[in-house]
């Protein structure tokens, strides 16, 4: 089918601001609901997934059109990092993660990209991603149940229960450009029915200048850099990750395009794209980057394939992020809105690995498939810790994730038993 605008079309301004503003929203409840579980600044969160949705279209020649936001795959590494050593430890393992996407990238380009898809099949990706869900399930559940104390209200969980609920609706039964924003759709809703109930302090939002600068986490600035083991083996393996989710991403982008994205521009510049995305959100204190899943549905939908809808979107986020009165906006959303949010994003984001497997057909009934899935689960799910003498230590997904590479590597092939039956005639 023929596109309404191609990847390199201008489009008319009329056009080219409402289709900006679809990409802002359909990122946007996503994107800032990172920061909002990890403790960073939203506001700075959305200047740099525009600051980096810019870097990626640049490297990528203009060929990709895609969107950068804030990658969940991290909130836990982020929330551990920024326990042990502050948010300026947070930013230089995310800044590390992203330097491993340019070495994997320079490596691609050299090499090719076999290896890469050889490390990372479905059965080790699949049983990580669903651990990124299921290892945040209990944060999404006291968010929503618990009050500002840490008590038990049944009027935040009534909240998010209400929240829950206007998203699977919408998620269901909407259409065109509301089946695309679910997640914004029940946040506001959410925070409507909050307001009712007496959740939502708007004083902070009146206060608010229009024009601020958000507070910035910067190097040599704000805190002085420091790598340490433990922390890039805490944050640097999750990459593995989102390195497989930006591969599928480029996939699914091209069949949407019709283009070979591999090919031209290479798979090689789209990771050093969301790689430098990721670096520099990092040296400003956002979090790691993604291409954005949400927006590629957008692309299918309305068929409008332009990067300028795309770098418009870009520009207006990072404005948002200047506008004093949004970024009070975001911060009055109750907890309980966002756990409500979270119970299915979380969900989502496990079924998505299960659905992974799926579709490529993974025989759990073979051993060495079993055994892998297996142990990933239950070392990233139970948070097993790998102490590592005694200045770092290995833990969680990221354990869980190296093991599966590992096991993956190490276990032969076509280990499945075949059992057969046979009846003994006396």
């Amino acid at each position: 089918m023929k596109p309404v605008l191609d990847v390199h079309e201008i489009p008319k301004p009329g056009q080219w601001l409402l289709l900006s503003i679809q990409h802002l929203f359909a990122m946007f409840g996503a994107t800032v609901l990172v920061p909002f579980l990890t403790g960073l600044n939203p506001a700075v969160a959305l200047i740099t997934s525009g600051i980096g949705t810019l870097t990626f279209l640049i490297i990528t020649k203009g060929q990709m059109p895609s969107y950068l936001g804030s990658s969940f795959a991290f909130i836990a590494p982020i929330i551990a990092a920024k326990a042990a050593g502050g948010p300026g430890a947070a930013m230089v393992g995310s800044f590390l993660a992203g330097l491993v996407y340019a070495v994997v990238a320079i490596m691609i380009k050299k090499t090719g990209s076999g290896w890469v898809m050889k490390m990372l099949p479905p059965i080790v990706v699949g049983p990580v991603v669903m651990v990124i869900g299921l290892a945040l399930a209990s944060t999404a559940v006291s968010m929503a149940m618990n009050d500002t104390e840490g008590k038990y209200s049944i009027t935040n969980f009534t909240v998010a229960l209400v929240t829950l609920t206007i998203t699977i609706v919408c998620s269901i039964f909407a259409r065109g450009f509301f089946s695309i924003v679910p997640v914004l759709i029940g946040i506001i809703g959410g925070y409507i029915f909050a307001y009712s109930q007496g959740l939502v302090n708007l004083k902070p939002v009146a206060e608010a200048k229009w024009f601020t600068i958000p507070e910035f986490t910067i190097p040599f600035v704000t805190y002085t850099p420091s790598v340490t083991m433990q922390l890039v083996l805490l944050m640097v393996p999750i990459a593995i990750v989102t390195i497989s989710e930006h591969i599928g991403h480029q996939v699914v982008l091209g069949n949407v395009i019709e283009r070979d994205l591999f090919e031209k521009p290479g798979l090689h510049r789209s990771l050093l794209g969301d790689g430098a995305a990721t670096m520099v959100a990092a040296l400003l204190g956002g979090p790691p980057s993604v291409t954005y899943g949400e927006n590629i549905g957008v692309l299918a939908i309305t068929r409008a394939y332009s990067v300028y809808i795309f770098a418009g979107a870009a520009a207006m986020a990072i404005a948002f992020g200047f506008i004093g009165k949004i970024s009070a906006l975001i911060s009055s959303i109750p907890t309980a809105v966002m756990g409500g949010i979270s119970i299915l994003l979380f969900g989502v984001i496990a079924a998505s690995g299960l659905r992974m497997m799926v579709e490529d057909k993974t025989d759990l009934g073979d051993k060495r498939n079993l055994i892998i899935a297996s142990v990933i689960l239950v070392l990233g799910i139970g948070g097993a810790v790998l102490h590592i003498g005694k200045s770092f230590a290995v833990e969680g997904m990221a354990l869980a994730a190296i093991i599966g590479v590992i096991l993956n590597m190490v276990l032969p092939k076509h280990t499945k038993e075949k059992v057969h039956m046979q009846k003994k005639i006396s």
